[in-house]
């Protein structure tokens, strides 16, 4: 879902050492590609690089040519992975056009920087790009956490062309979804980019046996925050679940007012039940439907079958103080998946975690979950017309 897992570690390390280095934005794609505009790639002088522009085709020319490109600015190359197009060796297969922007550390810093606090704070950020002219590499940002040095919005000290791009980079933010336009800038038409990147997803995983073991790590591979919880407390433990961000011991007592104040559960996250123990579902369902609706989690999901889910439903309101009425109890069943996980034949620990989160990514990203050659069988029809 994202390479600032790989990328953001090397990018601090470079800086500590006052390094430079080369950063490498996929800013258009005509065509097919592996990666869409916003992949990234961080190159160092010594020759380490974390992230992809695309799916291993074009890794190595980028890297080859992207110092000397790069020594006089900022600039936008052109790169073609059509069979019959372009130098690179033996075609790389993937049918498209890919423009790369391609800035060393002057221009790319505040970007990352911005990128960074994001990503921690686990926000989404809007950043407005000069593509053309003497200004290319020159941003804006808009998103609850920015940079520490970015212009505020406005500011007196701003050109008419910066405001403008800023205004860009909040459309885009309160859209949530990027946008390709020009601004004028020195009576010139100049084209902007801008990047939106959602929140980080997070994971928040109730239950610490050893069947969730292979959920936390799967998550973390991609790239997600991940939180382990369990009332077992010899279970609950950053031993057994090294790669998650934190591993919190809960106490059944403390729930179920625990989940909302204490615990960091955003409203795009995900929530998997996986206890086995039905006072702990029914204290953990109570503290998630103690929030208001628009601050749940984006996806609740629950082991077990759905009677013994509505049952925990049932014993939640009764926990909250409410009425167990079937009304609210269907209602509250419509927003949970449960059983969790997309029906893929799975039998095991790994498999039942990559069924669950393959449901997580289709809820979040409001995709289909078709087999790819069927959801291009679907588009055809409208890319003839459009043809």
């Amino acid at each position: 879902m994202t390479d600032f897992e790989h990328i953001l570690p090397l990018w601090r390390e470079l800086e500590s050492a006052g390094a430079d280095y080369v950063l490498a934005t996929v800013v258009e794609v005509q065509g097919s590609s592996y990666r869409r505009p916003g992949a990234r790639m961080l190159l160092s002088a010594d020759g380490r690089r974390a992230g992809t522009v695309s799916g291993g085709c074009l890794e190595a020319e980028v890297a080859k040519k992207a110092w000397w490109l790069t020594e006089r600015g900022p600039l936008v190359e052109r790169y073609s992975t059509l069979e019959d197009d372009g130098d690179l060796p033996y075609g790389s297969g993937c049918g498209g056009v890919i423009f790369i922007l391609l800035e060393r550390r002057a221009t790319a810093r505040p970007q990352l920087e911005a990128l960074y606090a994001a990503w921690s704070a686990r926000e989404p950020l809007a950043i407005a790009t000069v593509l053309e002219g003497p200004k290319i590499g020159e941003r804006m940002f808009a998103g609850a956490e920015m940079a520490a040095d970015a212009p505020t919005f406005a500011a007196p000290q701003l050109a008419p062309w910066q405001v403008e791009l800023q205004q860009l980079a909040y459309a885009a933010f309160d859209e949530r979804k990027p946008r390709d336009e020009h601004i004028t800038m020195n009576g010139l038409n100049t084209r902007v980019w801008v990047d939106y990147r959602p929140a980080r997803p997070g994971l928040w995983i109730f239950g610490a046996g050893d069947d969730t073991k292979p959920l936390h790590k799967m998550a973390r591979e991609l790239g997600w925050f991940v939180a382990v919880a369990d009332g077992r407390v010899h279970l609950a433990t950053p031993e057994r679940f090294p790669a998650a961000d934190a591993v919190i011991p809960l106490t059944i007592s403390d729930l179920p007012h625990i989940v909302p104040s204490a615990l960091d559960v955003h409203t795009g996250d995900a929530a998997v039940l996986a206890t086995h123990s039905y006072e702990q579902d029914t204290h953990i369902l109570a503290s998630l439907f103690r929030r208001a609706p628009q601050q749940r989690p984006a996806y609740i999901g629950i082991l077990g079958p759905q009677r013994r889910t509505r049952e925990a439903l049932a014993d939640a309101a009764r926990l909250l103080r409410l009425t167990p009425k079937t009304e609210l109890v269907d209602d509250w069943l419509e927003e949970i998946n449960g059983p969790t996980g997309l029906d893929l034949g799975a039998d095991t620990p790994a498999s039942i975690a990559l069924s669950i989160l393959a449901e997580i990514q289709k809820s979040l990203t409001a995709a289909t979950a078709l087999p790819l050659k069927q959801v291009r069988a679907i588009r055809l029809p409208a890319e003839a017309r459009e043809g």
